[in-house]
């Protein structure tokens, strides 16, 4: 839920290079939604800031996309590629986007065990790290209206069926906007009692 995710992103020491990264890796996963593998294979060039937008090249079934980034996760990445890269990197990556201490692009597996302590920290036991933040920022557009068809895209889900997995998730608002906005406010109206006679 949303304040699991406020709680992840506000852990990492913002004060240290590291920290810094880390901040970045979460609010570009949560802005964007973005596979952990994705990320993991974003470069410098992938960053399109005129659009705000990540060229995401290589999903799922190796099919590209565009997906939006906000303003805020532009501004960490930005901090992160101006002020944290320099100092990781070592020429020994090439242009991959988001490095480790060595100079190393960081894997899939290491953004998920960063991203895993992170969530550990916040005192969080559900399972999937890095889909916690991918599953709240997607139920969240969901529940503020996003078409089925626009969260399939922003996904990448290649079937629509994978996508309504969010939309049977806020029927529960749904019935609440119901109750708050229908004219019944939700309610029957009771039913005449029986009459003897």
């Amino acid at each position: 839920n949303l304040d699991e995710v406020e709680s992840i992103l506000s852990l990492p020491d913002i004060n240290t290079p590291l920290g810094i990264r880390n901040r970045a890796i979460l609010e570009v996963i949560y802005s964007t939604a973005i596979r952990v593998s994705e990320l993991a294979a974003l470069t410098l060039s992938d960053i399109d800031r005129d659009r705000g937008l990540l060229v995401i090249r290589h999903g799922k079934g190796d099919k590209a996309r565009l997906a939006p980034i906000s303003n805020a996760a532009m501004k960490w990445l930005d901090n992160y590629v101006s002020n944290v890269r320099p100092k990781f990197d070592k020429n020994r990556a090439g242009t991959a986007l988001f490095l480790g201490i060595r100079g190393r692009a960081l894997v899939r597996q290491s953004i998920t065990a960063i991203v895993a302590d992170l969530k550990e920290s916040a005192g969080i036991t559900k399972t999937g790290a890095c889909h916690l933040l991918r599953h709240t920022a997607a139920t969240q557009m969901a529940e503020n209206g996003a078409d089925i068809r626009v969260l399939q895209s922003y996904l990448g889900h290649e079937h629509l069926s994978t996508t309504q997995i969010y939309t049977h998730m806020t029927l529960g608002r749904l019935k609440d906007i119901h109750n708050q906005t229908h004219p019944t406010g939700g309610k029957r109206p009771k039913p005449p009692k029986d009459s003897e006679g």
